[in-house]
């Protein structure tokens, strides 16, 4: 929760830290968060959503569809074939036996709450000094949003157009605003002076 009065949006990671950081989860052997942070990166769902998941979705095909939970809408994700191979190694390392199960299970049993990943999210960016501000459970999504509009590069208006789609924006202004371009694009205007 926010302070009264203050602005506080989830940040984003630049894609090579969360990749980074991935690998780190992976090698600590915090194989679940590893997974959390891979699948909110790589398919850009709220999370909501990502709690959903089941190891069967992420495992059996190389896409899966989904309902939103927030606009009740259907999404089909396909799945990065480099990423699964990571999921089928966390599902391997959490040695699942029902593919039915919720991939983000507490020691409880239990589907993670969100206030608890935003807890464990915070443990995180300190032990491993991330460079982030605001981590939250929403920087995946920011982070997918981001490095597809800079992967697309001349293209990134196409790459914002196909986003806004994604993300259920009603126009790719709101996009912009959303993963923090506008803002960016408004503060560049100041190194245009010289003195």
């Amino acid at each position: 929760m926010s302070l009264k009065n203050s602005y506080v949006t989830s940040d984003y990671m630049e894609w090579d830290s969360m990749l980074s950081l991935v690998h780190k989860l992976y090698r600590d052997k915090e194989y679940r968060l590893s997974l959390l942070i891979g699948c909110g990166s790589f398919f850009g769902l709220r999370i909501s959503d990502i709690l959903a998941l089941t190891w069967s979705m992420l495992l059996d095909d190389e896409k899966f569809v989904i309902i939103e939970k927030k606009t009740g809408k259907r999404r089909e994700i396909k799945v990065n074939s480099n990423f699964q191979k990571h999921i089928e190694d966390c599902y391997m390392a959490l040695a699942i036996t029902d593919k039915g199960e919720k991939c983000f299970i507490s020691r409880k049993k239990v589907v993670y709450s969100i206030q608890r990943i935003n807890i464990l999210f915070k443990v995180v960016k300190s032990r491993y000094g991330l460079k982030i501000d605001h981590f939250s459970t929403h920087s995946m999504r920011k982070t997918f949003g981001r490095k597809i509009v800079e992967a697309a590069g001349e293209n990134s208006e196409f790459a914002l157009i196909k986003l806004s789609e994604l993300f259920n924006h009603s126009d790719t202004m709101t996009t912009r605003r959303y993963l923090g371009l506008r803002s960016q694009e408004l503060l560049e205007t100041y190194e245009m002076l010289s003195f």
